[in-house]
């Protein structure tokens, strides 16, 4: 996991806007690196404002569209103008290959200093631990990374610096004073 600087750090170094688009996208949504490569221009519905992203075992989720990440899919498609994918390859008559992208990842996390461990897969598992630090319910989070089982999901519920400091200040609120036998005096 990683923290949201050091996504936004690493997305930001990606100097052509379609690798920066697409780990923008990556990491907005928990995506895959395989899916969202491979996501055709009509996967996007501006009307209903939803991406339709279609995951492992060939399974369908409907992820609601922030007007930003819209935004930003519009300013992308303007610089290679494909009318099928919106990660396309130079020759815009097929999606990019994952060797490009995860080419051009490295590239922007050498450029940051970064090692490794960083990985395009990195800011999926960045993107779950995150809602699970803002409060949102892990079922949620499943339905949005496309995990069939809660299983998969509670891979990301390990407890990070944030979320130990949180549960130590309500377990905190629960055993002062009860090996006294007394109340606590605070909230």
């Amino acid at each position: 996991m990683r923290s949201d600087a050091d996504c936004r750090r690493l997305i930001g170094a990606l100097k052509k806007p379609i690798y920066r688009g697409l780990f923008t996208l990556i990491y907005a949504y928990g995506l895959r690196i395989s899916e969202a490569t491979k996501l055709p221009v009509a996967a996007v519905a501006s009307d209903s404002m939803t991406l339709r992203v279609i995951g492992k075992g060939n399974k369908e989720r409907i992820l609601p569209l922030t007007e930003s990440i819209l935004q930003m899919l519009r300013e992308v498609w303007k610089t290679h103008r494909s009318g099928q994918w919106l990660f396309p390859r130079a020759q815009s008559v097929a999606p990019m290959y994952y060797e490009a992208a995860r080419r051009a990842f490295v590239r922007a996390r050498s450029e940051c200093g970064f090692d490794d461990n960083f990985r395009p897969h990195s800011l999926r598992h960045s993107f779950a631990t995150h809602m699970l630090e803002r409060g949102v319910d892990i079922r949620i989070i499943q339905i949005l990374l496309g995990h069939s089982r809660i299983r998969s999901t509670e891979l990301y519920t390990h407890l990070t610096e944030p979320l130990r400091n949180d549960l130590r200040k309500l377990l905190g609120g629960t055993t002062d004073g009860l090996f006294e036998g007394r109340r606590p005096t605070h909230g």
